[in-house]
């Protein structure tokens, strides 16, 4: 072996063995968490909701007690881990009160529904499972006032790294939502042919097969992604009101109850369109609105995060199923990976999707007498929650 060879592989294994440091850092402008991010950022494979493009906003629009620090984990001087952290005591049951650490979110239930998912620690993907899980011990370990880590919207792969963490601390885990985010896999679409509908189930394609033609019988559809910043806020202004409509006539707030929601994307908008991470489409027939589309894209990945639709009383009209079955086929045309519906139980996303993955919140915590109590009555809401599903389904007809 030669030994400018020789040097490279002593060197890689001095890197890789080099130990990481964590810190905990107020986010006060003294670190510039923006730059390093962004550096960081280009070398990890972190999702949309670890990027700047959604933490800058969110940042901004935090509310005023959030206190947000900066968990920063370097190895040999390098950044290879960042995250951001706000600390709430969150009162559970009326009569539990835990001091808490929150991983990008702020304890806030009404700040908190603007959701985040595929969550985790921004980590150089040279060491990205190393730096995840000594991030996650290092904050069991020595958070201050702290009885319990709050981890929202996990994917398989970071939940399997924490509950490896608490596996060997000992700590207790308990899931306070389990769900799935389901998506359509472009690339097994393309595998079997590349017809995104051929592979629908036969009474969702006819559904919207008629539905299409219905609309087509109106003067034509148009499918339009926004051009500019100016258009797309334009898209998202009819998005809301067609969102707003819909969930008054439930009495019902939407998300645009939230009052960080509008000012927050409105930002967000501005600073992703020109770098091509947002998607505002509009869909008309014969020049009606029918359906407004809010999507993310990242590296590839679609990610559906809100949408706006005219329902009418034709239940043969389809303005859901049709906006999502046409944004789907531009992605597979542009020749994306994935088109992601994320996490929720909305009928449509069981009928369009061919492929689904784990999304877990989570919570860590010691294993005390307050822990365990907590468990239990999450226990007791849930068998109260099914006994309720239970007692409202309708019951079968015996009688001849």
């Amino acid at each position: 072996m030669s030994d400018s060879m020789t040097l490279v592989r002593d060197y890689g294994k001095a890197v890789e063995d080099t130990p990481v440091v964590v810190e905990l850092l107020p986010i006060d402008g003294s670190f510039n968490l923006e730059e390093a991010w962004k550096d960081l950022e280009a070398r990890a494979d972190g999702s949309f909701f670890l990027s700047w493009y959604w933490l800058g906003p969110w940042l901004k629009h935090l509310p005023p007690d959030a206190a947000p620090h900066a968990l920063v984990v370097r190895r040999a001087a390098q950044i290879v881990g960042l995250a951001v952290l706000c600390r709430r005591s969150i009162r559970r049951y009326g009569i539990l009160r835990t001091p808490s650490w929150l991983l990008h979110e702020t304890g806030d239930p009404l700040f908190d529904g603007l959701t985040v998912e595929y969550n985790g620690i921004l980590a150089d993907r040279s060491c990205a499972d190393r730096v995840t899980a000594e991030s996650l011990l290092w904050m069991a370990r020595n958070l201050p006032g702290s009885d319990a880590l709050v981890l929202a919207g996990l994917g398989a792969r970071e939940e399997a790294l924490v509950r490896g963490v608490a596996s060997a601390l000992g700590y207790r885990l308990q899931v306070r939502r389990a769900d799935a985010a389901r998506l359509v896999d472009l690339e097994l679409v393309r595998q079997r042919g590349g017809k995104y509908r051929a592979g629908l189930g036969r009474s969702t394609r006819a559904g919207v097969n008629r539905a299409i033609r219905l609309y087509e019988a109106r003067g034509g559809i148009e499918y339009r992604v926004a051009m500019d910043v100016d258009e797309a806020l334009e898209f998202f202004d009819g998005l809301e009101r067609l969102h707003r409509a819909v969930w008054e006539a439930r009495g019902k707030a939407g998300s645009f109850a939230n009052p960080a929601f509008r000012p927050l994307h409105r930002d967000l908008i501005r600073h992703g369109m020109d770098a091509g991470v947002v998607r505002l489409c509009r869909l008309t027939a014969g020049g009606q609105e029918f359906g407004y589309l809010y999507n993310f894209v990242w590296r590839g990945r679609v990610f559906n995060y809100q949408s706006g639709f005219a329902y009418e009383d034709d239940n043969r009209i389809k303005p859901g199923l049709v906006s999502h079955v046409l944004a789907i086929e531009d992605a597979l045309a542009r020749g994306e990976d994935c088109y992601d519906f994320m996490a929720g139980g909305a009928g449509h996303k069981a009928h369009l999707a061919n492929a689904q993955t784990p999304m877990n919140w989570i919570t860590m915590s010691p294993d005390r007498f307050s822990s365990r109590l907590e468990a239990g009555l999450h226990r007791i809401e849930l068998s109260l929650k099914q006994w309720r599903r239970r007692m409202k389904a309708p019951v079968a007809n015996t009688t001849s």
